[in-house]
């Protein structure tokens, strides 16, 4: 897979909007998020609004980050609603664990503040551990003043290091509810709401079909041109991550899920993942082969008769083509779904991750508790530029 690396510019459109150019990089398949406990939570519509974008970028076909400062020094971040905490590399991070990636200095920063409390998190390849600081946090333009962040000293060898070492990220900034973060530390977006820094307390992904393009995360508002028809409303079952219910899921004739159960929607994860027993039935239904038990493939040739995935969410139909859920990296086509067994406390999840969010524009809407989703615009289809000033 050739790699793709866009110049990203940070700036700000009109009042109260951040606009994230954000680019594409190694796979988090190989960073697979442990789930916590769960909460409940259904609200009311939000006014839309413009919004603050950050551009987004694109690496190896795979995951999305984009730039911020933490006490005005630069770092390339994934911005992840399966998380909640934000983390860079620390000073104390050596050469075989963070390799290239730019160091937090506090010297560096007359904003710096001493917090010092340990932060360790249990991804699913091993440990993240540092120690947790407060600065100032830009993302956008914007200006997050007393950001409680980590800066990492250790990552786990295995997987999670191959990954951190090859990808274009620095760290990690959730955008996920406190309440599943580290000693419930508000995320940088809570903060924004909090500091009043923001118009509406939404934000929305916009992402790039390819490398070749830029996507954005806007904060703040949302982008009418990034969206085609009118906006649903999905509403969370849950204010930890953002959980919405799926009731039903079919494979062109093939029932896959046929009774209530729970999905996430997660710009951290590049693939959509379920229970090993139901993707493992979909595979099958596909004709698609097992790769090294972890990825499926199906053959190139059968692409164009391979039927539609329907899903219904929150009472609403979503409909991905094999276009959307194959994916032909290096001469191969990747059935772009992973089999997860989430621990019993939690029970069968379904991850809509970013082969969902590519194909809908997602609007989490943290007042009223809910996600609205619509089709993205194509190119062709925008009726207007997008200005990153």
């Amino acid at each position: 897979m050739a790699l793709q690396l866009l110049a990203v510019l940070l700036g700000v459109a009109s009042a109260g909007i951040i606009r994230v150019p954000i680019q594409k990089t190694v796979s988090m398949r190989d960073i697979a998020k442990g789930l916590a406990p769960m909460a409940t939570g259904v609200a009311e519509p939000a006014q839309v609004g413009d919004g603050h974008a950050i551009p987004i970028s694109d690496f190896q076909n795979a995951q999305f980050y984009g730039p911020i400062k933490i006490g005005g020094q630069d770092f390339q971040v994934i911005f992840d609603t399966g998380s909640a905490n934000l983390w860079v590399p620390g000073k104390k991070c050596g050469f075989f664990t963070c390799y290239f990636h730019p160091k937090y200095d506090e010297t560096k920063s007359p904003a710096f503040v001493k917090d010092g409390r340990e932060f360790k998190v249990q991804y699913g390849s091993g440990p993240v551990e540092g120690v947790f600081n407060k600065d100032t946090v830009t993302v956008g333009g914007i200006d997050v003043k007393g950001q409680v962040f980590a800066e990492i000293s250790t990552v786990s060898f295995g997987p999670l290091n191959i990954a951190f070492a090859m990808g274009k990220f620095d760290g990690i900034l959730g955008l996920g509810f406190k309440s599943i973060s580290q000693y419930n530390i508000p995320t940088p977006f809570e903060s924004m709401i909090d500091q009043k820094l923001i118009d509406q307390p939404v934000f929305a992904f916009y992402l790039q079909d390819d490398a070749s393009s830029t996507g954005e995360l806007v904060m703040g508002g949302i982008d009418k041109a990034h969206f085609t028809g009118d906006l649903v409303d999905v509403p969370l079952t849950n204010e930890t991550y953002w959980q919405v219910g799926m009731s039903a899921m079919k494979f062109g004739d093939t029932t896959i899920v046929s009774s209530p159960t729970k999905a996430i929607v997660d710009s951290g994860t590049s693939l959509l993942a379920g229970p090993k027993d139901a993707v493992a039935k979909l595979a099958a239904a596909a004709g698609a082969k097992s790769l090294a038990g972890k990825e499926w493939t199906v053959n190139c040739s059968t692409i164009s008769s391979l039927p539609n995935l329907d899903v219904t969410l929150g009472g609403h139909s979503f409909s991905l083509s094999p276009n959307d859920y194959v994916l032909q990296v290096s001469g191969q086509c990747l059935f772009a779904f992973m089999g997860i067994d989430m621990p019993p406390s939690v029970g069968p999840l379904w991850i809509m991750g970013d082969i969902f969010m590519r194909k809908y524009y997602c609007v989490f809407d943290y007042a009223n508790k809910k996600i609205q989703m619509a089709p993205v615009a194509k190119k062709t289809e925008r009726t207007s530029p997008i200005i990153v000033v």
